[in-house]
């Protein structure tokens, strides 16, 4: 019964966390002291992350679209920064024709810092939009972002849609729009 951690029940409560050899004074120093350099490096670290997500407007232009020539399109997109270099990028439009129509895209990119306030990077990506039948399509291209400040971005960007419907043609789509990062 003499092992240091040995403690009758009544008197565990009066000497509980207590390590042998440390005075409950010290203890509590040091407890306040570990309390304030973790907050301290957990407030760090938040305030070194980049913004992961973002969403802004998007203008498109649909070339080579098939018989009514090129299409206009008003749409969204979101972003998701997986890591420092690759991003998600989800977007869906309305497209500006007769019939008004609509394109969901999913494309994944990786960046490549040119400069602390441009990027360019590839995308692959999958898609699906009812020009005029469902079709669903594979999507190629490459784009390029601006930074206008720590939290707004400017981005263009062109990609060719490979559709799977034999009577869809295969768009270049060109796009413009802006991101705000939070």
């Amino acid at each position: 019964l003499s092992h240091p951690f040995f403690v009758r029940p009544a008197a565990r409560l009066g000497r509980l966390f207590v390590a042998p050899g440390i005075k409950p004074v010290k203890r509590m120093k040091k407890l306040i002291l570990m309390a304030v350099v973790a907050l301290c490096a957990f407030t760090t670290a938040s305030a070194q992350e980049r913004e992961r997500w973002g969403v802004g407007p998007k203008l498109g232009v649909y070339t080579h679209a098939g018989g009514d020539g090129a299409i206009m399109g008003i749409g969204a997109s979101a972003r998701y920064e997986i890591t420092n270099r690759w991003r998600l990028e989800p977007g869906i439009t309305a497209l500006l024709k007769d019939d008004c129509s609509i394109d969901i895209n999913c494309d994944l990119q990786y960046l490549f810092d040119v400069a602390r306030w441009w990027s360019v990077y590839p995308q692959i990506g999958i898609s699906g939009n009812d020009i005029y039948d469902w079709s669903f399509g594979l999507d190629l291209g490459a784009g390029t972002d601006f930074a206008l400040s720590r939290r707004w971005d400017l981005s263009a960007g062109v990609k060719w849609r490979l559709q799977t419907a034999a009577h869809h043609d295969n768009p270049i789509i060109i796009n413009v729009g802006a991101t705000y990062k939070f």
